[in-house]
């Protein structure tokens, strides 16, 4: 039992040894480091709250344009529930910035499940739109893939 605590007591003292001479020097940090070749990210959006979305689509945005992810990003905009304003044509409010997200490669999926419930046909929507099944069902395979599920 000496011998153990012995040795507790050694250990707790390096440990509190290599600790004491760190300062947390806010200069030297600089956000993690990218380390895998490929990043992935499915942000959801489900609400027509304007505000919302706008912080979403720039959300977006801004990832892309993290010099850590610059071209190692694959992202995808699921979109079901009320937030179907974002791709609809006739309020384009959102147009540009869909049309902007979809040419940098963002995939724009609308859930057909909402579409049906709300009685929406594809015509109504921008030609950038694809397409899944339920949103949910996206989002549960892509969480499943490794992808990060972002919830603006």
């Amino acid at each position: 039992m000496k011998k153990i605590t012995y040795l507790f007591v050694l250990a707790f003292l390096s440990f509190v040894g290599s600790t004491m001479g760190q300062t947390n020097d806010a200069s030297a940090f600089h956000g993690a480091q990218p380390t895998k070749e490929r990043y992935k990210a499915v942000y959801q959006l489900n609400t027509a709250d304007t505000n919302v979305i706008r912080h979403a689509l720039a959300n977006i945005q801004n990832a892309l344009n993290d010099p850590r992810l610059k071209g190692k990003l694959d992202v995808e905009l699921v979109v079901y529930s009320g937030a179907v304003a974002v791709y609809k044509k006739d309020k384009p409010y959102f147009e540009k910035e869909v049309t902007s997200l979809q040419k940098q490669g963002v995939i724009m999926a609308m859930c057909e499940n909402t579409m049906r419930i709300r009685k929406i046909n594809r015509d109504e929507l921008f030609p950038v739109v694809s397409y899944v099944p339920t949103a949910n069902g996206e989002l549960i395979i892509r969480e499943q893939e490794g992808w990060a599920i972002i919830r603006p």
